[in-house]
């Protein structure tokens, strides 16, 4: 039976946002006997609404509000109102995720320590080490039903993977599979093996795929202490007069605006809306905005160093057919200052439809290059590559108030500009991508720019000291004992991997917490 609480209710765990950090966080709640409100910005899309089309998906669960961007980077220039790619529904960007589910290295937590100081980078040590967070992934792994753990088999390779790992192998890489994916191999949890259909990005329609929007969430509900409210869109957090968050300001989905009181409040709104929704609650005890005393909400904002490598053969691969990320070589992902740069990258296969490959492979252009690129599309195959990018102070989001929502709040702005090193490692992972399909004989290679992705992290930092960052290693902000961040802007640094396994396992982790400092009545 689903829950209904009441607005008044200063009992409840108010969270906002119901993504692979939110979601996680309101079922593990919930199984605890915790009453929990889940408010979340979107509509409810299920496996039955998805769409196996590109741009009806799109439309259909993107997060499409105000947005501007600045900098140098290439999605400023291309895609100035879209700097992310994430969803807008319950289970938010774990609808539209990719599957690939990696535990960070432990090298990556110490990253300060590691790879010392770098020019103009905002390194920062994590307050927390991998043996510390080692039971959480293996809880996240279960969750999850990650291939190739537990017992549990590795999906098939389609074509794009074959000719990936025939390149990979003659260059002489040696940790080449089908991945670490939250994608069932076999039936698993009340869910179908998957379909290959190759849909991913655009919500499985099978549901093989992990997605709070039906695993999480559902299971959370079933309880009967969980009440998700959709088309609910938070404008601020309110305080009382001890500094202590107490209710949450949101909007339905006929601009009606609704107070819900809060015991704790938990952010969980992607790194872009996470800091926005903290300066957006600045108040006169609270000017700089919550949790900011430090003044590094909105700062160290990371997406990864990414980058894409097409290529074309003499014979059709079809790389859209079956998993849209296939496959993984991770030998670079070492640190190895070597190659000139810190920190590593993976390769990770990847396909995109031809609306998309139009629109990322080259912006704006016309003529016989872009339309013989497009000729070949039924024998090319692609590549995703992933890194490590540097935090810096200046790559931050911040509040547009010459640009207002459909609320009248300013907007946030995405400042980023790729760091040396980014750069540099880059410049590398093209080179060494291109080689791999030279190598499985292909014809022509297109390096491919980086395009709107949705590893948005940092923006709201772990950190031991309250003047280094916004929260402490159990997610809870410095400056307010009851104001909790539970999404991908906590991460004190990238790290090479995909981020979604990570927020999981500290979700799962920061519920131990909250349910502990509620029983103590700590908070």
């Amino acid at each position: 039976m689903t829950a209904k609480f009441e607005l008044n209710d200063d009992s409840v765990v108010v969270i906002i946002g119901t993504g692979a950090g939110g979601g996680t966080l309101a079922n593990e709640l919930a199984q605890k006997g915790i009453n929990v409100v889940a408010l979340e910005a979107g509509g409810r899309h299920l496996p039955q609404d998805y769409q196996n089309d590109e741009w009806a998906s799109f439309g259909q669960i993107s997060w499409l509000d105000s947005r501007t961007t600045s900098g140098d980077w290439r999605v400023a220039k291309d895609f100035a109102g879209l700097p992310s790619w994430i969803v807008k529904a319950v289970g938010g960007s774990t609808v539209h995720w990719a599957g690939a589910s990696l535990r960070f290295q432990e090298h990556e937590f110490k990253t300060k320590t590691v790879y010392g100081d770098v020019l103009g980078a905002n390194l920062l040590d994590w307050p927390i080490g991998l043996s510390e967070l080692e039971p959480y992934y293996d809880l996240a792994e279960k969750k999850l039903g990650v291939t190739r753990t537990n017992g549990i088999p590795g999906l098939p390779g389609n074509n794009n993977y074959k000719v990936f790992e025939a390149g990979a192998k003659k260059v002489g890489y040696k940790d080449i599979h089908t991945g670490r994916m939250a994608i069932n191999s076999e039936p698993r949890d009340g869910r179908p093996a998957c379909q290959q259909t190759g849909f991913c990005f655009q919500g499985c329609k099978f549901g093989a795929k992990w997605s709070t929007a039906y695993t999480e969430i559902p299971n959370g509900e079933a309880t009967g202490h969980l009440e998700v409210r959709e088309h609910a869109h938070v404008l601020r957090i309110e305080h009382d007069k001890n500094g202590r968050v107490n209710g949450v300001l949101y909007a339905d989905k006929d601009g009606n605006q609704h107070l819900q009181k809060a015991r704790i409040v938990s952010v969980a709104g992607n790194s872009i809306e996470s800091p926005r929704l903290l300066l957006n609650s600045a108040s006169s005890m609270f000017p700089e905005g919550l949790a900011n005393s430090s003044g590094q909400v909105g700062r160290n904002y990371m997406r990864h160093m990414t980058a894409s490598v097409y290529a074309a053969f003499d014979r059709p691969v079809r790389m859209w057919r079956g998993t849209t990320m296939a496959g993984i070589v991770t030998d670079e992902s070492k640190h190895d200052p070597s190659r000139g740069f810190v920190g590593g990258f993976e390769f990770e296969t990847l396909s995109l439809g031809i609306p998309f490959m139009a629109a990322f492979l080259n912006p704006g252009a016309w003529g016989r290059e872009f339309t013989s690129a497009l000729d070949s599309y039924e024998n090319m195959a692609g590549m995703w590559l992933v890194g490590e990018d540097m935090p810096q102070e200046t790559n931050r989001v911040t509040l547009n108030h010459d640009v207002k929502d459909q609320y009248g709040l300013p907007s946030p702005n995405v400042h980023f500009d790729d760091h040396p090193n980014d750069t540099a490692m880059r410049a590398y992972a093209w080179k060494k991508g291109a080689e791999i399909y030279e190598a499985a004989g292909a014809t022509r290679t297109y390096p491919t720019p980086p395009y709107p992705s949705t590893h948005n992290l940092g923006t709201n930092r772990m950190s031991a000291k309250p003047s280094d960052g916004v929260v402490n290693k159990w997610g809870q902000s410095h400056d307010i004992a009851n104001l909790f961040v539970s999404d991908g802007s906590q991460f004190t640094t990238g790290a090479a991997e995909n981020p979604t396994l990570t927020i999981v396992a500290l979700a799962i982790r920061q519920a131990d917490f909250i349910a502990e400092q509620m029983t103590t009545k700590a908070i």
